[in-house]
């Protein structure tokens, strides 16, 4: 008997499998959403279990997308989600690096920032204004808005760089 079929219990971890694979689907924003090259019913139903709120109903629409997904080549989509994990985790190392250099730059002052435009390659007089303006700011206020601007712009800088 070598053409022996996967045992019930091995299928349904598959069905429950390509089920979550589903459910990850509905965590992804419209435009993501649209750019997966998949199933146009299948999106579809994606899209109608984002806009269910009670709790069964969700549930039965979850039930019913890991159905559509058992005729679907999930590949695809395992694909896809990876990319999108791998472009978030860009964005969020992108968003930490600035912090640091924001942290960094208020509290060496003018030495630190001349390093970050070193590095950056390329020169911000605006930047430089806010740091010559966080140390001569009146009050705690002020310079709570100072920060946020110079994490802007050092954002900015190396997103676009």
């Amino acid at each position: 008997m070598t053409d022996a079929k996967p045992s019930k219990s091995a299928r349904k971890r598959e069905y429950q499998a390509l089920q979550v694979l589903g459910e990850q689907l509905m965590l992804l924003a419209d435009d993501d959403l649209a750019a997966i090259r998949t199933d146009d019913y299948l999106i579809e139903q994606v899209r109608h279990a984002k806009r269910i709120s009670a709790h069964g109903a969700l549930r039965r629409q979850k039930q019913l997308i890991g159905k559509i997904m058992r005729d679907v080549d999930p590949e695809p989509i395992r694909a896809a989600l990876a990319e999108f994990g791998r472009a978030d985790r860009q964005e969020k190392a992108v968003f930490r690096q600035a912090e640091r250099w924001r942290d960094r730059i208020v509290a060496e002052g003018q030495q630190a920032l001349q390093e970050f435009l070193a590095e950056a390659a390329t020169e911000s007089p605006l930047l430089d204004g806010y740091v010559k303006g966080y140390d001569s700011a009146p009050d705690s206020e002020h310079r709570r808005q100072i920060r946020r601007n110079i994490f802007r712009e050092i954002h900015r800088m190396l997103v676009y760089r």
